[in-house]
C-alpha cells in the first residue's frame, strides 16, 4: 500500500515514510492510494476477536508485511494497548434500547486520543529503532515531533512519546483555553524529551504554526519534523478499529437487521473521518452524524456547501454568530479570529484539518462524474485550489454536486452551550450517566437526528473524554442534584493531586512561527540538562 498527498504531489510514500513525514511536502495530508475492501468472511472471522487482534487485522489491510512483519505488528499493537484500564479497550455502554455510548476514554490520559497515540508512539519507536540499529551518536536518526492541541491530543501524545529514544516532543496549546486538568496532564510531565509550549492565541493559531514549520523545508529537514496531530495518517487508521469493535459488540445485543448510526462530536474531523473509512471499507452503518458546538464550520458546510471560517450569512445563519455561554475555565469570549470559547473546548476550532481528506474523495468522485466541469483537473489539483481559496479568502463554495455527495454519507448538527449543559443534566437524570461536555454534544445531536431515522436504527454516540477532565462544566450542569458529588462520583484517583504537581512550560507571547523555531532550536540542544523544572518565556 502506497500513500499520496491530497494536494497532488506526485510522490508515493510507503506507510513508514507517510507516518514519519506527517504532512506532505505540498501542504496536503497523506491518504492511501486505495481503500481496501474487507475480507469476504470478516463478519464471522472477526466477530469474537479481541480489540488488539481486530486492530492487527485492520492495520494489516493498510500495512504490507514487507514493511512491518506480522509478528512485529502484533507486538506493536499488544504493547500499545497494554496500559488501558478496560479490557475491551473501548467498551460499549447501553443507555436504552435506542442509544449506546462508545467509551473511548479508558487509556492513560482518559481521552479518545490515547487509542491512536499510544499506537503512533509505538510505531515511531519501532521505525527509529530499525533505522538506528548499530548506529551511535550523530549518525542516529532523530525526529522532532511537533503538535498542536486543543486539550486532549497534547497529553495523549506526551504519554505516548515520553522518554522514547531519539524523539523530542514539542506540544503547543492555546494559553488559558484548555481545562485545568488538561493543562496539568501535559505540563506536569517532566521527562527530558517533553516540551510544552503555551501560545497566546487560539488552537487554530497553534495549528497554523505547526503547518508553517512543516512547510519550511529547510527547518523541517534540519529537525526531521514528525506529526502527532490527526494530520498523521496512522492516527486515522488506528481510530477505524473502534468502529468495528463496537459493531461486533452491538450486533451481539441487538435484533437481526438492526441498523447502526454513529454520532461523533468533532472539531478537527479526524474521529468521524475514521468512521467514513470504516464505512468505505464495508462496515454497515447509516449516515454518520457530525456533531459540532458553536464553532460550527462543519455544520454550516453541510447546510450550505460553504466551507468558511466565519459565517457569511450573518447572525441568522444556523445560530453561528450566537455567543458561547461560557468556556471550560469560566470565560466567555468570541475573539477576533471568530473562535468561540465553549464548555466543550476541544472542539473550539475554526478550520478542521482532516476535512481536507474527505474533500479529496468528494473531488475525486466529482471529477469522475463531471470531467468537462473540472477541465482535466485531478482531485489533488481541485483540493489544492479549494484550500488555497480557504486560506486566502477565509471560505470556499463547493459545487452543488459535491455537497450532495457529502450528504450521502453524513448529516451535521450544531449544539449550543445551553443545550450541552442541559444534556449533561438530562442524561444524568434519566440514566445516572455522567457525560463530559463533548460527549453531551454528541448525545444532543443524536436526539435531534433520531426522529429522521427509520425505526430500526440504533444510535451509538462516541464518548471522547472522561467527565473528570471538565469539572467546571459537569458541576455547573449538575448543581441542582444535591446528592451528586464530583470528587466522590467522578474524579479518578490519578487526578486528585495532579493540579499541585510541579510543572514545566514555555510561554510564547504571540502566535509567530519564528518564535517556535527559536524555541525548538534552543531547547532540542539542551534536553539532557538537569534544570528543566524551571519555566521559560519567549
Amino acid at each position: 500500500m502506497k500513500y499520496i498527498s491530497t494536494r497532488g504531489a506526485p510522490q508515493e510514500l510507503s506507510f513508514e515514510e507517510a507516518v514519519l513525514a506527517g504532512l506532505a511536502s505540498d501542504g496536503g495530508l497523506y491518504i492511501p492510494c486505495s481503500i481496501p475492501s474487507l475480507p469476504a468472511d470478516w463478519q464471522t472471522a472477526w466477530a469474537d476477536l479481541s480489540f488488539q487482534e481486530l486492530s492487527y487485522q485492520i492495520l494489516s489491510l493498510y500495512i504490507a508485511p514487507e514493511e512491518i512483519p506480522a509478528e512485529d505488528l502484533r507486538e506493536i499493537v499488544r504493547e500499545a494497548y497494554s496500559t488501558f484500564r478496560a479490557p475491551e479497550i473501548s467498551p460499549l455502554r447501553k443507555l436504552d434500547d435506542k442509544n449506546y455510548i462508545l467509551e473511548l476514554f479508558h487509556g492513560p490520559t482518559y481521552a479518545f486520543k490515547d487509542v491512536a497515540l499510544q499506537l503512533l508512539g509505538k510505531l515511531f519507536e519501532y521505525f527509529l529503532q530499525r533505522r538506528n540499529k548499530g548506529k551511535t551518536g550523530s549518525d542516529r536518526h532523530r525526529i522532532t515531533v511537533v503538535g498542536a492541541t486543543s486539550g486532549d491530543t497534547g497529553s495523549a501524545a506526551i504519554y505516548g512519546l515520553r522518554s522514547k529514544a531519539d524523539i523530542s516532543v514539542f506540544i503547543l496549546h492555546p494559553k488559558g483555553r484548555v481545562s485545568p486538568i488538561q493543562e496539568a496532564q501535559m505540563t506536569t510531565v517532566l521527562d527530558a524529551n517533553v516540551h510544552n509550549v503555551a501560545v497566546s492565541g487560539t488552537f487554530d493559531d497553534c495549528q497554523d504554526i505547526v503547518k508553517a514549520l512543516f512547510g519550511d523545508k529547510t527547518f523541517n529537514s534540519t529537525h526531521n519534523l514528525g506529526a502527532i496531530n490527526s494530520i498523521n495518517w496512522a492516527r486515522i487508521l488506528a481510530q477505524t478499529v473502534y468502529y468495528f469493535s463496537s459493531y461486533f459488540a452491538a450486533v451481539k445485543q441487538l435484533a437481526p437487521g438492526t441498523k447502526l448510526q454513529y454520532v461523533v462530536p468533532t472539531g478537527n474531523f479526524g474521529d468521524v473521518l475514521a468512521g467514513y473509512y470504516a464505512k468505505r471499507m464495508g462496515l454497515p452503518m447509516e449516515k454518520l452524524v457530525v456533531a459540532t458546538n458553536s464553532n460550527d464550520i462543519l455544520a454550516r458546510f453541510w447546510a450550505s456547501g460553504k466551507y468558511e471560517k466565519i459565517s457569511s450569512e450573518g447572525p441568522a445563519s444556523n445560530g453561528a454568530a450566537e455567543p458561547a455561554s461560557g468556556g471550560s475555565d469560566g470565560k466567555q469570549a468570541t475573539d477576533a479570529s471568530g473562535v468561540k470559547a465553549t464548555v466543550s473546548p476541544a472542539m473550539d476550532i475554526l478550520i478542521s484539518s482532516n476535512f481536507e481528506r474527505l474533500l479529496w474523495y468528494l473531488a475525486h468522485e466529482y471529477a469522475s462524474n463531471h470531467p468537462q466541469q473540472v477541465e482535466g483537473q485531478t482531485a489533488g489539483q481541485i483540493v489544492n485550489s479549494w484550500m488555497k481559496q480557504t486560506k486566502e479568502n477565509g471560505r470556499v463554495q463547493v459545487p452543488v454536486e459535491v455537497l450532495e455527495l457529502a450528504r450521502r454519507d453524513f448529516v451535521a448538527e450544531r449544539v449550543s452551550d445551553p443545550q450541552t449543559l442541559a444534556t449533561i443534566e438530562s442524561t444524568y437524570s434519566k440514566y445516572s450517566y455522567v457525560a463530559d461536555p463533548h460527549t453531551a454534544v454528541g448525545i444532543k445531536a443524536a436526539q435531534v437526528v433520531a426522529p429522521q431515522n427509520p425505526s430500526d436504527v440504533v444510535q451509538i454516540t462516541l464518548s471522547t473524554a472522561h467527565p473528570a477532565k471538565f469539572s467546571e462544566a459537569v458541576e455547573r450542569a449538575l448543581q441542582s442534584h444535591s446528592a451528586f458529588n464530583f470528587n466522590r462520583d467522578v474524579l479518578p484517583e490519578d487526578f486528585r493531586d495532579l493540579l499541585s504537581k510541579p510543572r514545566r512550560v514555555i510561554d510564547v507571547e504571540r502566535p509567530d512561527p519564528e518564535l517556535l523555531k527559536e524555541v525548538i532550536t534552543k531547547t532540542s540542544a539542551s534536553e539532557t540538562r538537569p534544570d528543566h523544572a524551571a519555566s521559560a518565556s519567549v
